[in-house]
């Protein structure tokens, strides 16, 4: 029997006494009736009708960055639609173009490339004049990310923003201004990609007071929501780490990453809105089991119970358990009891039985993690396509995006299931960013362990290249994942899934590029992942 190897993973920051022990004073009637009466103010703003057009839509970009544009979706919904019939014919400014194009795209609008044709010479580039306008030029370059396969006029103008934008950095590094900020911070990664949460508190802090269109009562709107949904999160986070210590997994079985706070930090980016709280819960919980399961294959179980486990989560059958060790069977039991448990739920609100699609998913997950174990013990290293063609699967993205579908959608519906368990574009194109956003940041880790190779090292052996050009190709692939990924929520409009859906479908791509932004934020957690914690659930911006 091969023997069992060292996790290596960093301790827990967060513990339940720690939780417990935090208070938010930004709960009760006082602050709901100032909230309320902030909102009215903005509903007004969003129906004045003789605002200009470029007002409304600076108005919309603002609330969306500001985090509180979840509370006028009917009157952000209205303007889009009067600015997609208006077509922008008589604007020849970049800025407006450029953020017209994006909020429309955003909004499932197939806003035609061409738009830009006013900006380009003729040899078909975009005019050199242009790079004098850097606010402009900021705004192509966070619209050309809302761009689709094929469209190389998007890719033009994603080149041609990117030179200018780091020239203009370059000579201004020194400069404090809003610009800088909002260019370096834009060429770290665009808006599209970003966690919306995050962006919101870096929006509020650094930027929203010094921009143009500056109005007090957003800001002060911003502030408050913020603060009100950060003590309903601390909230759902108490009652979480309740669960988890009764649950006690971890530290029973002691082999595992114990991530509860990262964990519902990952659920936090996959859908904030207060009204999802069903699927924090359970995405919450769900990855905590993922991330015990995971590191079971990775690092505690043998090939035989690998096999064994795997068989039984296809079974569904715990009377075959005592063939396991007692960690392994503590790790099945928790996980039969967990799918029945919202399984149970769903069929008493909803009457009907998801059983079966759930089981079908943890049975896909646990197939490609015991493909991973025999790589691993075979030493094989697969070539970088037939690692892809099962490591999105792998990352749980497939797993996490259908409970995501289970727990938001009322009524859930029949043919929606069946179209989720053959994995649509939907659902593969997130989970491959997941993937490779993953391998990014994790593979120098994994080396150090001995684990099976990850796209990095496949393309590397296959290719023969070098480790930077292999992370540069990772890197490529996953814009034109992005690309794939734009086009499906823009045909999404005229498909069954619903708008919000697809939105926290692509939300599991922002996630994982969030947590692996700057290394592995999962694993190793006490860095940019403890500071975006603290930030998010444990302290209230000054109002």
């Amino acid at each position: 029997m091969a023997a069992r190897r060292p996790g290596n993973y960093k301790p827990r920051i967060w513990d339940d006494d720690f939780v417990q022990s935090q208070t938010s004073s930004y709960v009760g009637e006082e602050y709901t009736k100032q909230a309320a009466k902030l909102k009215e103010s903005v509903r007004m703003m969003l129906n004045e009708k003789d605002m200009r057009l470029l007002d409304q839509l600076e108005l919309i970009d603002n609330l969306q960055r500001l985090g509180i544009h979840y509370h006028f979706e009917v009157e952000i919904k209205r303007i889009i639609e009067i600015t997609y019939l208006n077509n922008f014919d008589n604007c020849e400014e970049l800025y407006a173009i450029s953020l017209h194009f994006r909020l429309l795209r955003q909004e499932g609008y197939q806003v035609p490339q061409e738009v830009f044709n006013i900006f380009m010479d003729g040899e078909g580039k975009f005019k050199r004049i242009l790079c004098m306008d850097i606010k402009g030029v900021l705004s192509l370059y966070e619209a050309s990310y809302l761009s689709i396969e094929d469209e190389s006029i998007m890719d033009m103008a994603q080149e041609f923003s990117i030179h200018h934008l780091k020239k203009y950095l370059n000579q201004n590094m020194d400069d404090e201004n809003i610009l800088v900020k909002q260019v370096s911070r834009a060429l770290e990664m665009p808006l599209h990609w970003r966690m919306q949460r995050l962006e919101a508190i870096w929006f509020i802090d650094n930027v929203y007071e010094e921009t143009e269109c500056f109005d007090p009562i957003l800001l002060e709107l911003a502030k408050l929501d913020f603060n009100m949904v950060q003590a309903l999160y601390l909230d759902e986070l108490k009652h979480l780490s309740r669960w988890h210590k009764n649950l006690n997994l971890a530290e029973v079985m002691g082999f595992t990453r114990d991530r509860l706070v990262e964990c519902f930090l990952w659920s936090v980016g996959f859908a904030f809105e207060p009204k999802y709280w069903c699927c924090r819960k359970w995405s919450t919980k769900l990855a905590e089991l993922i991330t015990t399961i995971d590191d079971m294959y990775e690092i505690h179980g043998t090939l035989e119970e690998l096999a064994l486990f795997t068989d039984m989560v296809d079974r569904w059958d715990i009377n075959a358990m005592e063939q396991l060790p007692s960690s392994i069977k503590m790790c099945f039991l928790a996980l039969f009891n967990l799918i029945n448990e919202l399984a149970y739920d769903i069929l008493k609100e909803q009457n009907i039985n998801i059983l079966p699609y759930l089981r079908k998913s943890w049975i896909e997950l646990c197939k490609t993690y015991l493909v991973d174990t025999k790589w691993y013990y075979d030493q094989h290293t697969p070539n970088f396509h037939e690692f892809l063609d099962h490591a999105w699967v792998s990352i749980s993205g497939p797993l996490l995006i259908k409970h995501a579908y289970i727990c938001t959608m009322d009524p859930i519906k029949k043919d929606d299931l069946e179209l989720l368990e053959k994995n649509p574009p939907l659902v593969q194109w997130p989970s491959l960013i997941g993937r490779l956003a993953d391998d990014l940041a994790t593979s120098p880790d994994e080396i150090e362990r001995g684990d099976a190779p990850k796209s990095i090292q496949c393309y590397m052996m296959e290719t023969g290249n070098s480790e930077e050009n292999a992370r540069n190709y990772v890197k490529e692939l996953i814009g034109q994942t992005w690309k794939k990924m734009n086009k499906e929520v823009l045909m999404n409009r005229t498909t069954t899934f619903s708008k919000d859906f697809a939105r926290i479908a692509m939300n599991f791509a922002r996630i994982s590029q969030c947590m692996y932004q700057y290394g592995d934020g999962y694993g190793r957690p006490d860095g940019e992942t403890k500071r975006r914690i603290l930030s998010l659930f444990f302290e209230p911006i000054p109002l």
